[in-house]
């Protein structure tokens, strides 16, 4: 039964005013600048150009660009001037006419739109590959001016490759540059070979000459089997080919059969498909089913309901089509509003560029499925959309040509890093310097930012890669210097257990020069290691220290003790006397305790050994001159006590001589010399023996010869005057000569020196000569005194 007009519109206009309820979501921002505008201009794909036979004649008749281009914007139909857009070629004719077919024939523009595009794409393509033509050629050129190090061949090898992939494009003054370059290069690497050759040549000609030899050998057996694989592996190569070309024929033939049967099951699909979106009133779905139906149909064999389905739905989607177009009318005026109010706004760029993109959106969505062209409708929208979108395309240009600078510098950075890498890839690398680039290069790649996500995906991972290999070397070797750090936190430790401290802080000064060899670690885990091991090291430093405290006391100590010492003796060197005696029998004491002290201040040490030498000294030298004195005063009381007793028996002498004479002289004489010598308290060794004589020789002088004693004590005063080196009166001189010839005679042959007690015993003799003549006892004795 055949529906009503009104339940018809009905039916088509429902699913029509779900589909313009709500606008549809916003897509996601584009990166680049011309997808934008792309957008625009693809909403709608030219037509194809079919042109007479005529027009194809007469536009193939034509050679002059200026005549195809005015064809192309004045041609008397659409197909010729797409034909004349299709034969232009000229960059230059295509970039003056893209300005004169704007608004004016969309597939016209839509032609000349493309070949302008592709010729920017290939303006971009060279001008990228001639800016990759110049860094190349830089690298190669600064490293030619590089001395020869351990990285110079892998970094050569780097940088010849990747100029290598571009030198067929490079112009031939560049490709002759860097040939310059790249034999410097070999040149350095060649000279550098050369004297590694020239210094192991001669050690390494014998072994070269057998390895020749056995090589030589190897080579001949291996070629042997190598010939008898090679002919096995021929018939087992061709047998197995005959198999899989088999094997393929029967396999495509299976795969023909099942595609078709496919593609016959996939049309069925989609002719159910899009009569349920037809249903649905959804004819943009529908529309785009029946486009991918269409691209199936060559495919398979098209059964004959099938091909009726196919042209019912063809039908009925053209229905639906006339309806829509009429409804979206409104909405495409609504929108050309919108748009018309964007030109000249004062929005950010990309905000800007965003709201134009979402009106393009809208109006691919309502033109979608639509039989109307609407041209004046699109014109006016595409010119409003061009007009609004001019501020971003600036805009999105220098972000353009910003993101393939910072790509460019990533590239520089990933090349310098590679480089660096190749560099440090010894044995011992230059860990600070591992450290810093590993920081640096994450900073300066940072700041090379925004990059085109595309482009930079491959730049991105060379460079995760090369700093995770970096990384864990680095890691590694922190690792290994953490443990370093810790076996010598763990020796300082051991070092609180010796009891030697001045042996413990020596090797703590050398653990101390240890870590300062050990290489840094994480930067986190610095200070509190440091700050470990540093309390190990004060620990031991506060242990000595307390040591050196008692260490110190006790010099002090030491230091008070021989300073007591020495107040003491010199206390005693100021005495005199018994007391002095009695102070002098200390001085073993005071030497045994002295010593026993032990270690004394380095500062006082010399000083007080000296003070305390002084002071013995003195106490010696203070008895040496007590002693001397009191020996020379008892040899002086003895002289005295001799003239005494020798006047006492020059009275007895005179008395014989003359009787009654001198009685009373001589008693008095006799008291005065025993009162004298009374009052003496010490006499010298053999004094007192000496005077007992003198006291008898005195008694008995009236019986004894006193010219002789006279004689005998001038004799004495000679050998006194010669002992003192002391001239003799000259009526005596002949008495020294002769004394002097005797000595000489008696001492020949011997070398007696005369001692220094001789003066004393000749002392001693002069008190047993006994008394002489007053007047010469006189003058003697004082002659003998002036000897002494």
């Amino acid at each position: 039964m055949k529906k009503s007009p009104d339940i018809r519109y009905r039916q088509l206009m429902g699913p029509l005013s779900r589909l313009f309820r709500a606008a549809p979501a916003a897509p996601p921002q584009e990166t680049q600048a011309t997808l934008t505008q792309a957008t625009a201009l693809d909403s709608v794909a030219p037509e194809p150009i079919i042109a007479t036979a005529s027009e194809a004649v007469d536009l193939a008749s034509i050679d002059d660009p200026q005549r195809i281009a005015k064809l192309a914007v004045e041609g008397s139909s659409s197909h010729l001037r797409q034909l004349a857009a299709q034969k232009i070629e000229d960059p230059a004719v295509l970039k003056q006419l893209i300005k004169q077919v704007r608004g004016k024939d969309k597939n016209v523009y839509k032609i000349i739109k493309q070949k302008c595009d592709a010729l920017h794409a290939e303006e971009q393509r060279v001008a990228q590959i001639e800016s990759d033509i110049i860094a190349r050629y830089a690298s190669l050129e600064r490293h030619s001016h590089r001395v020869y190090d351990a990285v110079y061949t892998p970094s050569f090898e780097h940088f010849e490759a990747r100029w290598r992939a571009l030198e067929p494009q490079a112009t031939p003054e560049i490709r002759d540059r860097a040939l310059l370059a790249i034999n410097r290069c070999r040149e350095i690497i060649a000279e550098h070979i050369r004297q590694l050759e020239q210094r192991a040549a001669q050690a390494e000609h014998q072994a070269a000459l057998q390895s020749t030899r056995e090589a030589a050998r190897q080579e001949a057996v291996a070629l042997a089997e190598a010939e008898t694989q090679n002919r096995n592996e021929a018939v087992a190569l061709a047998a197995a080919e005959a198999t899989k070309r088999r094997e393929a024929e029967e396999r495509r033939r299976a795969e023909g059969l099942a595609k078709e049967a496919l593609a016959v099951r996939q049309i069925g699909g989609l002719m159910a498909k899009a009569n349920d979106a037809l249903r649905e009133g959804n004819t943009g779905r529908a529309a785009g089913l029946r486009r991918a139906i269409e691209e199936k149909l060559p495919t398979a064999p098209v059964p004959s309901y099938l091909a009726k389905q196919v042209l019912k739905l063809d039908g009925t989607l053209s229905e639906l089509k006339e309806w829509k177009d009429y409804a979206v009318a409104p909405k495409r005026a609504e929108l050309i509003a919108e748009m018309e109010a964007l030109v000249g706004s004062t929005e950010q760029p990309r905000a800007l560029a965003d709201r134009i993109k979402q009106l393009q959106e809208d109006w691919k969505t309502i033109s979608k499925g639509i039989i109307s062209d609407s041209e004046a409708d699109w014109q006016r929208f595409h010119q409003a959309s061009q007009s609004a979108y001019q501020p971003c395309r600036a805009y999105f240009e220098a972000l353009a040509l910003k993101r393939q600078k910072n790509l460019e510098n990533r590239q520089a950075v990933l090349e310098r890093l590679q480089a660096f890498e190749s560099g440090q890839s010894g044995e011992h690398p230059d860990w600070r310097a591992v450290a810093t680039v590993l920081r640096e290069a994450r900073q300066e790649w940072r700041r090379y930012a925004p990059v085109d996500r595309a482009a930079a995906v491959a730049v991105q991972e060379h460079f995760d890669a090369s700093l995770g290999r970096l990384q864990t070397r680095l890691a590694a070797w922190y690792a290994q210097n953490m443990a370093d750090k810790k076996s010598l936190i763990q020796r300082a430790q051991h070092l609180l257990t010796k009891e030697d401290s001045r042996e413990a802080v020596d090797e703590v000064k050398r653990l101390q020069l240890q870590w300062k060899e050990v290489g840094a670690v994480e930067r986190d885990q610095e200070q509190p290691v440091w700050d470990e091991f540093r309390a190990q090291c004060d620990a031991v430093f506060q242990k000595r220290q307390q040591a050196y405290d008692e260490y110190t006391a006790g010099l002090e100590t030491h230091k008070k003790q021989a300073v007591a010492l020495c107040e003491e003796a010199e206390r005693v060197a100021g005495l005199s006397g018994p007391q002095l005696l009695e102070g002098m029998a200390k001085i073993p004491q005071w030497r045994a305790a002295f010593e026993a002290l032990g270690e004394l201040p380095r500062a006082d040490d010399r000083r007080l050994h000296d003070r305390f030498e002084r002071v013995l000294t003195r106490c010696r030298d203070q008895v040496s001159q007590a002693r001397a004195r009191d020996k020379e005063e008892s040899f002086t009381n003895l002289l005295e006590a001799a003239r005494r007793i020798q006047l006492y028996g020059w009275a007895v002498a005179s008395e014989a001589m003359e009787p009654g004479s001198a009685s009373t002289d001589r008693e008095a004489l006799k008291q005065a010399a025993e009162t004298f010598i009374a009052g003496v308290q010490l006499w010298p060794k053999g004094g007192a023996q000496a005077l007992k004589e003198a006291w008898e020789k005195a008694q008995a002088a009236a019986d004894l010869d006193l010219v002789a004693h006279e004689t005998a004590l001038k004799m004495l005063c000679i050998r006194s005057e010669i002992l003192r080196d002391k001239p003799t009166p000259p009526e005596d001189q002949a008495l020294r000569r002769e004394y002097q010839v005797q000595r000489l005679v008696q001492r020949m042959g011997q070398h007696n020196d005369p001692g220094p007690d001789e003066l004393d015993a000749l002392a001693l003799e002069w008190v047993r000569v006994g008394p002489a003549p007053l007047a010469a006892q006189q003058s003697l004795h004082a002659r003998f005194l002036r000897c002494r």
